[in-house]
Order: C-alpha cells, then structure tokens, then sequence
C-alpha cells in the first residue's frame, strides 16, 4: 500500500485539518439532531404498522370471517389505544431505536420478531386487569396481530433502511470518524469502510504518531498526531474514534480509552488486532470474568444461514425442474460433438477444507490435462492465472456453453446436496489455494457459488489477485438482500457473454 506525501492547506488554528469549504458545515448539536432524524420516523412508522394490523386482525376476524364469539368492540378499540406506547416503549427496551443496533440486518428483524411477541403478551396481561376482563380475547385475532405486525414492521424497516442506505451514499446521515493508526490493518479498516458508505461511517483522517502531518494513506490524510487528538476531535467534531490497537504501544492505548472511553460525545470502537481471521465475525463473552473474543466457524450463521440455505434448496430444486430437459438436449449434444461423459467432475475445495466433485458439462476433450502439460506455454500460462486465453482444449459445443455459463449447470445438484451454494466465491481447486495467500482461511468458512461477484464483474478476464479482492468482500459484505441482486445481475451477465472463455 502506498504512503505518499501531499500538499495539504490548514486552518489558522495550526491543526492538522484540511479545509472542509465543500463540506457540509454543522455543530455537534445540529449533527446530534440529525441523526435523531433517522429515529423519528421509525417511531411513527411502527405505530401505524400496529394501528393497521390491529384494525386488519379486527376486520378479518370478526367481519369477513364472521366470527361469532361475544366480545366488545369497545375492548378492541381501546387495545389499539393502548397497545400504541405499551408497544413502542417494548420496541425501545429491545433497542430497536438505538443508533448502534439500526440497519443491522437480520439481527434487527430477530429482535422486531421477538418485541412483537413480548407487545402480544402486554395486551393479554393487559386483557387480564381490565374492566372487560369478563369477556374472552380472542386468540384468532392474537394471533393475526403477531402476524401482522411482525410483517408489516419488518418491511417498513427493510424499505426505510434502503432509504437511509441510499442518502448514506449520498453522504448524508453519515458519523465523522477518525483512526487511530496507519499501519496494515489500519489501512484495510480504512478500505473496507470506504467500500462499504452503508455503515455510515465518514472517515475524515488518521492520527499516525510515526507519519507526518500532510501524508495521505488509501487517500485519507494524515492529521497529526497524538498530541493533538483532542483538537482533532473538537474541531472536526468527530463522532466515532477507532483505535488500531496493532499501531499503538499499551500506555497510548490506555491512555486514549482513561481520555475518552467515557465521553458521551464520542464513541471509542477497537479494532481486533487480527483483522484476517474475523472476516468469519466473533463473540464475546465472559470467561471466569475475563472477556474472551471467540470466532465464529463460519461466516454466516443463525438467521441468515437459514435464510440462505432455504433459498439455495428452493432455487436449485425449481432450476432442476424446470431445466431437466435442457440438461438431456446439452447432455447429447456434448457426447456427439465428442467422446467421452457428458459430465465432468472436478475435485475443489469446500465450506471448511471438506473436498468434492463439483459436477460441470465438459466442455474439454478427455485427456485435456495431458495435453496441458505436453504444452509448457499454455501450462504456465495456467499455472499463473488458472485459465488458458483461446483454449485449444475446448470443444466447439464446450465454447458455447462456456459463453454462457451453461456448463455449470449441473452445480445446482452440488447446491442441492449441501456443497455449493447459489451465491458465493468462485469454487477453486486445492492447488489454488496457494493464490489466496494468508486469506485462505476465510475462503473457507463459506460454501462456494454457483454465481457470485466474480460472475458479475468480468469472470474470465479478472486476475487471481482480482479474484481474491472479490471473494473477500463477498464474504465480509455478506448479506441475504446482496445474494439476490448478484442472481439477478448474473442473468444480465450470462446472457451477453461478457468475460467467458
């Protein structure tokens, strides 16, 4: 990565800052009521979303259902009245408003699920020590409001948080942030915030005691440093400080959490110091009172593997049915255009080191790896970049459904046994794994794909180190909502051919 020095214009109070004339100018109070901003309307979405599913349980219930049962519609009216602030104030005790737990993903859809069921508990012990308690809810109508609300919660928060994702890329809504350390992992953290404007996070510079002021790393200036971190954060009016314990000695470290780790005006975060290998994600807890960070085995885990795996099943299942009969017509066309199975397996490396046979169309004649190495050229031209430009090997059906992906087909068998996946990295063989270097362990922690970010940003023509970058940003930039947009663009990709060989 490299450091480079540039010219850099300051105020006149002598602090490393460079001038934000494009920026939007703003106070600490004025930035705090914007991000408020984001709160309010959560606040008055989820009281309408219990209104309407209240009154859409009522109606269903009791009126197209006709249900029969005594009750009062008096009671019914009043739950709404009351369930308004009993279910907002149980939304607030699961931190559903709170800045560090909105547009997090499916976490934040477990915690609606789970406020949702304690809202419904509130209006039964409510039911028990009202004046109408003499009369019977009904279960039928609890039940359609758990339904309801817990739905209709879910995807104003799914569509609100697109907005806010949008005006973040925007830079609106964004947190000042300034690092503390330039070194290796700095500049990655700093790399993968910048990749990633969602987060909402704005890095204005790093705080780097061994560089000088005006130096600029991955394009983010160097400020100053240490000495001059407090005017920093004054005068920037920086929210979040994130600290790279790698780049500090103890005493600096202790020294900036004695200083500000109880500061209410800025949010102390603490890079783990083993940037690599937390890709997977971590947890902490307690033990024998001491915290210990744990990683996880795999990347995705709990809501979202289970989201992905019922997707990957439903999708392989209906792409079998429906493509069984391009499968015969390919399947004969590729044993008439040459001898040999119309299937060939390959042996690559799977969801933690376990090996398969990952089932293709063969587009190569059978002794294609012998004619590869009878051939020292194209042999090292495979050895460097794992594909061979203009393959003589290829057969002129092979050609064809390399061109348009047709040849991984078959994979969707893969997918159904619980090898594959429909999205992620690119599937490799246990030789090339040496190309991924010290990130091989977090290639392993997901299952491959069928498709994936290298599908859809020039497939054959990226280099291995291209290759790398995309298959890790997948993995750590995973989410349910990607997976469908890369499918999608997948089709678009395929059908134009681009970067096949």
């Amino acid at each position: 990565m490299t450091v480079h020095a540039g010219r850099q214009q300051f105020f006149s109070t002598g602090v490393g800052v460079p001038p934000f004339s494009s920026r939007r100018q703003s106070t600490w109070a004025s930035r705090r009521f914007s991000a408020y901003w984001t709160v309010v309307p959560l606040l008055l979405l989820d009281a309408v979303c219990v209104v309407l599913s209240m009154e859409m349980a009522y109606r269903l219930r009791f009126q197209i259902m006709e249900y029969n049962a005594p009750f009062s519609e008096t009671f019914y009216n009043q739950l709404v009245w009351i369930a308004i602030p009993m279910w907002l104030t149980i939304f607030a005790l699961y931190r559903l408003y709170h800045p560090d737990y909105l547009f997090g993903g499916t976490q934040e859809y477990a915690r609606v699920l789970n406020a949702c069921t304690a809202g419904l508990v509130g209006l039964i012990l409510y039911s028990f020590v009202s004046r109408y308690a003499q009369q019977d809810i009904s279960r039928g109508w609890l039940a359609m409001v758990w339904v309801f609300s817990a739905v209709s919660v879910s995807l104003s928060r799914f569509s609100y948080r697109r907005l806010i994702y949008y005006l973040r890329g925007q830079g609106l809504f964004m947190r000042r942030a300034l690092v503390v350390g330039a070194n290796e992992e700095g500049r990655a953290v700093v790399s993968q915030l910048r990749a990633a404007p969602r987060a909402g996070i704005d890095v204005v510079g790093f705080v780097e005691p061994a560089m000088l002021r005006g130096n600029q790393v991955e394009g983010v200036p160097v400020l100053s440093g240490l000495n001059r971190l407090e005017s920093l954060i004054r005068s920037l009016e920086v929210e979040d400080l994130i600290v790279i314990p790698t780049a500090l000695r103890r005493d600096e470290l202790l020294e900036i959490y004695r200083k500000w780790g109880t500061d209410r005006r800025v949010r102390v975060c603490l890079s783990s110091g083993l940037y690599e290998l937390f890709t997977t994600g971590a947890q902490l807890r307690d033990v024998g009172f001491i915290p210990m960070v744990s990683l996880n085995r795999t990347r995705i885990t709990g809501m979202d593997a289970l989201m992905k795996t019922a997707m990957d099943f439903c999708g392989a299942l209906v792409g079998v049915v429906v493509l069984t009969p391009i499968f015969l017509l390919i399947s004969i066309l590729v044993r008439r255009d040459s001898p040999g199975p119309a299937i060939y397996r390959r042996r690559v490396v799977g969801l933690a080191g376990r090996r398969f046979d990952a089932y293709k169309f063969r587009t190569m004649m059978v002794n294609a790896e012998d004619y590869l190495r009878a051939n020292p050229e194209l042999y090292e031209q495979w050895e460097k970049n794992g594909k061979v430009a203009d393959d003589p090997r290829i057969t002129r059906v092979g050609r064809f459904l390399r061109r348009y992906s047709l040849d991984e087909l078959p994979q969707l068998f893969n997918v159904l046994k619980g090898q594959m996946s429909l999205v992620g990295p690119r599937m490799i063989t246990p030789e090339e794994m040496r190309h991924f270097g010290r990130w091989r362990h977090n290639l392993l922690t997901v299952k491959p794909g069928l498709t994936g970010l290298w599908q859809v940003s020039g497939r054959s023509d990226l280099s291995y180190e291209e290759r790398v970058h995309l298959d890790m940003h997948y993995i750590r930039n995973y989410t349910v909502w990607a997976d469908v947009k890369l499918v999608l663009n997948t089709v678009w990709t395929v059908a134009t051919g681009r970067g096949a060989y």
